[in-house]
């Protein structure tokens, strides 16, 4: 059966004094929990992983767990500059009961393709008998992927997937081509669920799905009736969210205050929604929540 999953990458909540704000995030993953979504994305980049310690990264993957794990999958990204760092998170994780977990390429210095290769090995080794996901978002690490290069990672052990950001629908269909039968693929595009599918993806890492889950449940129900119709409607709906959210955290934040969920904020330089963006995520909310 074709797939159209919908993974929620989540936001992590801050205090506006940027300190860690754990009840916020709890808030967060348990409105998400509620969601129908497939599975949760925990501390991807719609979380601000590059911002978050060790210790708040254990307090947030254990307040995940303890409020997700019962109601969908949860992905933990443990995607560091080394693989010395990912590997201690991977541990940390394994330690909180995670099974499932991303990494995003080593990211900041430019990599050859045979030390992303050793990098994911270590990374696979501490997985044990868990799953990973590679991510691939070279407009952010720096370092790209080849089909090449996935196809020699899609042979490690644990290596089930990819999640792939900011790359063109032909350039899923280059990964598809080259990869497993049972490998997925997930695009990070919010508004490509159908478009990737149909290039072969088994679904979308969503960050704007965090705040308004129903159009895009909507459309992954579509996508599997095949009604031409019900799916142009959706569409409309996911990508008039999108067109006002998108991939602006700050954006998703204010969403969680029109909801009354939690009064959170941005750590790193993100800036605030204008008064005119905080009056449209209010209306595009109200529309769709």
């Amino acid at each position: 059966m074709t797939r159209y999953d919908i993974l929620t990458a989540i936001p992590t909540a801050f205090h506006r004094d940027g300190s860690l704000d754990v009840d916020g995030s709890r808030a967060i993953f348990r409105f998400v929990g509620e969601s129908g979504n497939e599975g949760a994305f925990v501390l991807g980049t719609t979380g601000e992983f590059p911002s978050v310690d060790v210790a708040e990264f254990t307090a947030l993957v254990g307040a995940a767990m303890d409020e997700l794990a019962d109601k969908m999958r949860v992905i933990v990204h443990v995607g560091q500059p080394s693989a010395f760092e990912a590997v201690r998170l991977v541990k940390i994780a394994r330690g909180l009961g995670a099974r499932e977990f991303a990494a995003l390429t080593p990211y900041y210095l430019r990599s050859a393709d045979d030390a992303v290769f050793d990098y994911f090995q270590a990374v696979s080794d501490a997985v044990g008998d868990g799953r990973l996901y590679v991510y691939i978002y070279p407009a952010r690490s720096g370092n790209p992927v080849t089909p090449e290069l996935l196809a020699r990672l899609a042979e490690l052990p644990n290596v089930v997937g990819a999640k792939i950001s900011e790359l063109s629908l032909d350039d899923i269909a280059a990964y598809r081509a080259v990869v497993p039968a049972d490998f997925d693929l997930y695009t990070g595009a919010d508004r490509e669920l159908i478009a990737a599918v149909e290039v072969g993806a088994q679904g979308v890492v969503s960050g704007v799905s965090s705040v308004t889950p129903k159009p895009f449940r909507a459309l992954a129900d579509a996508g599997r009736s095949g009604d031409a119709s019900a799916i142009a409607a959706a569409q409309a709906d996911v990508d008039d969210v999108v067109s006002l959210i998108g991939g602006d955290m700050a954006r998703m934040k204010e969403a969680y205050r029109v909801l009354g969920v939690t009064d959170a904020h941005c750590r790193m330089a993100i800036a605030e929604p204008t008064d005119a963006e905080r009056e449209a995520v209010a209306q595009v909310v109200a529309r769709h929540r």
